[in-house]
C-alpha cells in the first residue's frame, strides 16, 4: 500500500473518532480527537502523494463527504455553545458555566 493511502486511512479513522466524540460532552476526548485529526492531516500533507498518485486522489475525494460532515458538525456545535452563552448573558448571568464537563 502506498504511504499516501496509509496516511489517508489514518486521517479517515481520525475523523470518524472525532465525529463520534462530538456527540458527547467530554471536552478532553474532543480535544484528543481534534489533535489526532491535526496530526493525521499534517502527515497527509507531508507525504505529498495526494498531489500525484491517482489512487490517493480518488481516496481523498471519497473522503470529502466525511470531512465536510465533521466540519459542519463542529460549526454547528460552536454555534450552539455561543447561543447558550448568549442566553445566559441575556438573563443576567454574571458567570457562565462550562459548556462541556471536565
Amino acid at each position: 500500500m502506498p504511504l499516501g493511502l496509509a496516511a489517508l486511512d489514518d486521517l479517515f479513522e481520525a475523523f470518524e473518532d472525532l465525529r463520534d466524540v462530538l456527540d458527547g460532552t467530554d471536552a478532553v476526548a474532543i480535544e484528543l480527537a481534534s489533535n489526532r485529526v491535526s496530526r493525521a492531516a499534517a502527515t497527509v500533507r507531508a507525504v505529498g502523494a495526494w498531489r500525484s498518485e491517482p489512487i490517493v486522489i480518488e481516496r481523498l475525494n471519497a473522503m470529502l463527504p466525511l470531512l465536510e460532515s465533521a466540519r459542519v458538525r463542529v460549526s454547528l456545535l460552536a454555534d450552539h455553545a455561543n447561543q447558550r452563552l448568549a442566553m445566559l448573558a441575556a438573563h443576567g448571568s454574571t458567570h457562565a458555566p462550562l459548556t462541556y464537563g471536565r
